[in-house]
């Protein structure tokens, strides 16, 4: 066993330095201010807020409205999302939910049938599968508390990029293939994204008149999206088509400041989303969970990590299919599920010589979580009873769902934001006049205990649909300090894989050195407890590798490379190191 063990760490070295050779991209580095997103446009445009005297602020939500413009597949001012900050000067963090919520005419049972079974699709596709919009309102007020250029001049970019249109690529056409069907469906949506029903190709200029009619009236009156024509285009056109978003539900839309949930690793201060984002928690108990293993020396990818890695990754899934949820709606155990003793608890449980199947592992019992409170009182949802499991059928291709970016100013202020309107061009609705993609985020509940969403993810009555509630999500913008001080700050989309990237990432910088477009480009492997699959990328690990995990129980699953990372390091001497993953085509950007 000790020479298999040598020979794959050798293996997976040799496979490692070929890949990098091959695939990665060198990183941006010595720059002291820097935008890194998932489109070159769009870095340009929170660049050029920089450039003009901006702060990480400025930068971000430009970035963002452009965004909105060039990936209207994956993100936009239809959809919401989550954004952390970083205040160099006050070494403070803080975190602003402006996620979709649920509509007040939404209901517990809205996607069930008379025979109480989910109605297939009917979260995904069409007009009620739409949650209320966050993605202006969140920018707006980050930007009034924090923002230093005029509200107007940080809109500007993304105007002119849907008024003079932009050139698609390869990316977006693939995109567009993907729910061609709902596209053609709705007539608004038909009319932006094809030519007389022919689809774009790559290489066509895409305008977007509407869009950029919209975004205009945003710079002169931002509130116009809850409260003024946009809003009443809005509610309108879902009046007509059954869908739920009325005058009352845009006009009541606030973000929330929220505390952020944060834990210590090694010599790092890790902070990242609280609930309703699921992802803050869940890395700090995967980080937990892993502790002071030394991973640096087993060697990166070594079947020993990627063992115990993914055994974390399938119990801390296991709870969050149980706890999770609005925590504005129920009570999450938070502490309890971040608490280091707790992790401790759930390291015994693992079997190094083989993994665990996921029928044996089960969320931790409420009373079993309440040893690990921090006051006598309870913060633990109610119970429930245990949902039949259902196995998940997740999409066979990573779709190209939600965007992330990356800002640090010359103050060392930094953004971390995600952002989304759910599966790829949302619900499939545009609303008339407008050029605005709806999300179908309403998908990110659960439509009924224990059966999967697209994404395969199982919840419980925790994360059940209610009237203005926030649905759990995965999204996991994260900023790493150490002494106080800026390490790092990185995302990334990928649905339900969110999480476990966001991990690795951290554990290829700060365990084994990588810079930042290693770190952001390296394969990955990810376990969500249901199904019980653990999936590599086809180039990922070498096959000594392979057959070790098999010879432990683990059931490999090669998929298509997945995830569109970003990432800037601050490197000891004050400068900043960043990078976007090479299987997209963002860009990284600095002065």
């Amino acid at each position: 066993m000790r020479i298999l063990s040598r020979s794959i760490l050798l293996l997976s070295v040799i496979f490692y330095t070929q890949v990098a050779s091959a695939a990665f991209r060198q990183p941006l580095r010595n720059k002291k201010e820097m935008v890194v997103s998932a489109h070159p446009l769009a870095s340009d445009a929170g660049l050029e807020m920089l450039r003009k005297g901006g702060n990480a602020i400025d930068a971000a939500v430009a970035t963002t409205f452009a965004i909105s413009v060039v990936e209207p597949f994956s993100a936009g001012i239809g959809g919401g999302g989550f954004l952390l900050m970083h205040d160099s000067r006050k070494r403070t963090i803080k975190a602003l939910d402006f996620r979709e919520r649920a509509p007040l005419k939404a209901t517990k049972n809205m996607y069930l049938d008379d025979n109480g079974k989910v109605r297939r699709n009917a979260s995904i596709n069409g007009y009620l599968a739409v949650g209320t919009p966050g993605t202006v309102a969140g920018m707006y007020e980050v930007h009034r508390r924090y923002g230093k250029l005029p509200w107007k001049k940080v809109v500007e970019p993304s105007i002119k990029l849907a008024k003079d249109g932009f050139v698609v690529s390869d990316k977006f056409v693939q995109a567009l293939r993907r729910r061609k069907r709902m596209i053609a469906t709705n007539q608004p949506a038909r009319a932006i994204f094809t030519r007389n029903g022919n689809y774009y190709q790559p290489g066509e200029k895409l305008v977007q008149k509407d869009l950029g009619k919209t975004l205009q009236d945003i710079a002169e009156l931002p509130q116009s999206f809850y409260t003024g024509k946009i809003a009443r285009a809005i509610a309108s056109d879902m009046e007509k088509n059954g869908g739920l978003i009325t005058l009352e539900d845009l006009k009541s839309y606030k973000p929330i400041w929220r505390e952020p949930v944060c834990g210590n690793f090694r010599q790092a201060r890790v902070c990242s989303m609280p609930p309703p984002s699921s992802g803050g928690i869940h890395l700090l108990q995967m980080l937990n969970i892993i502790g002071d293993t030394d991973l640096k020396s087993l060697g990166w990818h070594h079947p020993d990590a990627i063992h115990l890695i993914a055994e974390a990754m399938r119990i801390s899934y296991a709870d969050r299919s149980e706890y999770l949820g609005d925590p504005d709606f129920v009570k999450v155990p938070q502490q309890q599920l971040i608490n280091p003793e707790y992790a401790k608890l759930r390291r015994q449980q693992i079997n190094m010589q083989r993994a665990n199947p996921s029928t044996q592992v089960k969320p931790v019992s409420k009373e079993t979580l309440q040893k690990f409170s921090p006051k006598p009182s309870s913060t633990l949802i109610p119970a429930n009873p245990k949902p039949e499991l259902i196995p998940a059928n997740p999409k066979s291709k990573e779709s190209t769902e939600t965007s992330h970016l990356t800002v640090i100013d010359e103050q060392l202020n930094a953004v971390s934001l995600t952002f989304t309107i759910n599966l790829g061009f949302g619900a499939g609705v545009v609303t008339p006049g407008t050029g605005i993609v709806l999300n179908n985020e309403m998908d990110d509940f659960s439509a009924a205990p224990g059966v999967p969403n697209a994404f395969g993810l199982v919840g419980n009555e925790a994360n059940s649909i209610s009237p203005l509630k926030t649905p759990l999500s995965s999204m996991t913008p994260t900023i790493v300090t150490e002494n106080g001080r800026l390490r790092m700050a990185v995302g990334t989309p990928g649905g339900s894989t969110i999480i476990t990237q966001v991990l690795q990432i951290i554990l290829n910088v700060l365990e084994y050195d990588m810079d930042a477009a290693a770190a952001v480009s390296a394969s990955r492997i990810h376990h969500q407890w249901l199904p019980d699959t653990l999936r590599v990328e086809p180039w990922g690990l070498d096959a000594l590798t392979l057959q070790e995990l098999k010879r432990r129980g683990h059931k490999i699953r090669q998929t298509n490379p997945w995830g569109n990372s970003n990432l800037i390091i601050v490197k000891p001497d004050g400068t900043l190191e960043g990078a976007a993953d090479s299987r997209g085509e963002g860009e990284a950007r600095g002065i």
